[in-house]
């Protein structure tokens, strides 16, 4: 009879190591992309506020120059109303843009976190292998 293995191979752990490295790389490769899509996300939003933002700060504009005219056109009240509006016109831009700003701060730099796990990885495979030359476990 046979005597069953109680330990692999110096080929059958090659084996399993280059097997675990391809996984981890392409789960490594697939949590980049996700936190990628993530940040154009948010990135995305963040320029869409902004540009809502520009729209109504030009409507602002628009509204201080019919004021100016309504002014000079007639001395009446109408133009007070009219600086009224931009004012509040102004206000709501002011918003948007500080909730866009707010998005776009939340865009974490995606390399970053996904070479800190690389490296990471890197270093426990290296200990990994270390540890199996001299004939150690970790």
């Amino acid at each position: 009879m046979t005597e069953p293995k109680t330990e692999p191979s110096t080929g059958e752990l090659l084996g399993q190591l280059s097997a675990q490295t391809s996984r981890l790389i392409r789960d490594e490769l697939r949590l980049a992309q996700k936190e990628m899509q993530e940040s154009a996300k948010h990135a995305g939003m963040g320029a869409g506020l902004a540009g809502a933002a520009g729209v109504l700060a030009i409507l602002g504009v628009a509204t201080v120059i019919a004021a100016a005219v309504a002014a000079l056109a007639l001395v009446l009240p109408v133009w007070a109303a009219a600086l009224i509006v931009a004012a509040v016109v102004f206000a709501v831009a002011g918003v948007i843009a500080l909730v866009g700003k707010k998005q776009v701060d939340q865009v974490p730099p995606p390399a970053a976190v996904a070479v800190d796990s690389v490296k990471t990885d890197i270093t426990e495979l290296k200990a990994h292998t270390r540890g199996a030359r001299h004939g150690t476990t970790a």
